[in-house]
């Protein structure tokens, strides 16, 4: 059976069958059974990430979608504890679900950004972030965590039980274990107010104070992604949210583009992104002052097949050229270095000739749950999404620039995100990620026959030079 990832669509996989658990036990009877016929497992829910983690080559892989139910609600102290194939839609409902205290309801402090029909194991494994500007990555709304281990046995985890590997499978990859359920911390639901400006990078840091200052709660820059234009990287649409109280403000239920919205600036995105920009801007302003939950705000229009948009975008008398999709980087850098951060990235895209069709700042605070910590400090967070064309020159230029982009988040004291690529080389993981080989250790500790595994696994245990 061929599987493949459902966004960058780079990672074909021929699995020997797929098994997809609905029950706690039909969950540890999986594990138990792989060990009695000794294969591994791979473990996904809906199949985003693009590092390979989710898929191991000739193995049998889990598929976790089949368990979303909640198990229990705490609506005296806002503690959620769902099955981990909950996707967010799921979650975000059974939250509604939730009275709180002094009246309203319960709600999601953030969720990953981009798409919704991910699931919680799978934000937990890649310890996923959202728009917060005083947040730490989601690990930090985990109260625990119950796991199926490599003997099949079920554990709890959290902060005070089992906190090792607690630590470790929050942005673990699903290598220590299948996170069955997670309790998620709430908050009480509130409305926010959008405040949009357009600006200069070098004014964006300081907008972010003032905002925060002013109480705001979420926000996040799109940048111009025009490489013509003197402002490419340098100029953004700037939006934040701010906490409101007015009765007559109901809140919109989502606040994102429409998806025919969204698509029309796709495709100007790919012919005309002075114009994309022009019309990205206008959007946004047209929408200042407007309320929304603070909790289905985060919600995204997401097209998940971005290759079956460009056929379809694409006259019918054309000949269908290579495929083509968006493979995404994630880069880090200290808060005060962002603007020579997008500097060096503007030079190092034009450089390698690589086609930027999307990108965003964000920010995040230090990390201080997992064991493998992509937030090492208080970051800002830069996302690109390339255009990638399905050839051997393609793939390798989209390679080359993320490699280039790294080294230029590197030596300003950076980092960057494990879960989008496998282009990083061993080098900048030693540098970007110095405990790695300790994480490479404690996996054998916990599952010295390595009863989970994936393609991603491998190739970084042959990067390390280890055997696996």
């Amino acid at each position: 059976m061929l599987l493949n990832d459902v966004h960058s669509q780079l990672n074909p996989t021929s699995v020997t069958d797929v098994v997809r658990p609905t029950t706690l036990e039909a969950l540890c009877e999986v594990v138990k059974q792989a060990a009695r016929e000794g294969v591994s497992l791979s473990v996904a829910g809906a199949r985003h990430a693009m590092g390979g983690q989710q898929f191991a080559k000739g193995q049998r892989h889990v598929d976790m979608t089949g368990l979303h139910r909640v198990l229990h609600a705490d609506a005296s102290l806002g503690l959620l504890r769902i099955e981990a194939g909950a996707n967010w839609h799921h979650i975000i409902t059974a939250s509604h679900q939730m009275p709180a205290p002094g009246g309203g309801t319960w709600a999601i402090r953030q969720k990953q950004t981009g798409v919704d029909e991910v699931t919680l194991g799978g934000s937990i494994s890649a310890n996923a972030h959202g728009r917060g500007l005083l947040m730490q990555p989601l690990g930090a709304d985990i109260e625990d965590l119950t796991l199926v281990d490599a003997q099949g046995e079920v554990l709890l985890c959290s902060r005070t039980q089992n906190a090792e590997l607690f630590s470790l499978v929050v942005g673990g990859y699903g290598l220590f274990g299948l996170i069955y359920a997670a309790t998620l911390r709430l908050t009480p639901r509130q409305r926010v107010r959008r405040m949009v400006d357009v600006l200069d990078l070098t004014d964006a840091m300081n907008a972010v104070y003032r905002r925060v200052d002013d109480h705001c709660l979420y926000g996040d820059f799109q940048f111009v992604i025009d490489p013509q234009d003197d402002t490419f990287l340098q100029r953004g649409v700037f939006a934040c949210y701010k906490p409101t109280s007015e009765v007559e403000a109901p809140g919109t239920v989502n606040a994102d583009l429409q998806p025919e919205v969204w698509l029309q600036l796709l495709k100007l995105a790919h012919d005309d992104k002075a114009q994309a920009f022009k019309l990205y801007s206008q959007h946004y302003l047209g929408t200042h002052g407007q309320c929304y939950w603070a909790d289905t705000m985060q919600l995204s229009t997401y097209i998940p097949s971005y290759a079956d948009y460009l056929e379809r975008a694409s006259p019918a008398d054309q000949p269908a050229g290579p495929k083509q999709t968006l493979v995404i980087g994630e880069l880090y850098v200290p808060r005060d270095q962002i603007a020579a951060f997008m500097t060096q990235a503007a030079r190092v895209l034009k450089a390698h000739g690589v086609e930027v069709i999307y990108g965003t700042i964000r920010a995040i605070l230090k990390d201080d749950t997992s064991f493998l910590p992509w937030a090492k400090d208080d970051f800002a967070c830069v996302i690109f999404n390339l255009r990638t064309v399905h050839t051997d020159e393609g793939k390798a230029r989209t390679a080359e620039a993320f490699r280039g982009l790294i080294d230029a988040a590197l030596v300003l004291g950076g980092s960057y995100f494990l879960t989008y690529h496998r282009y990083a080389t061993r080098a900048q993981v030693v540098q970007a990620y110095p405990q790695f080989e300790a994480f490479l250790k404690h996996k054998r500790h916990f599952d010295p026959q390595e009863r989970f595994t994936s393609d991603w696994y491998r190739h970084h245990v042959a990067l390390m030079g280890r055997q696996p």
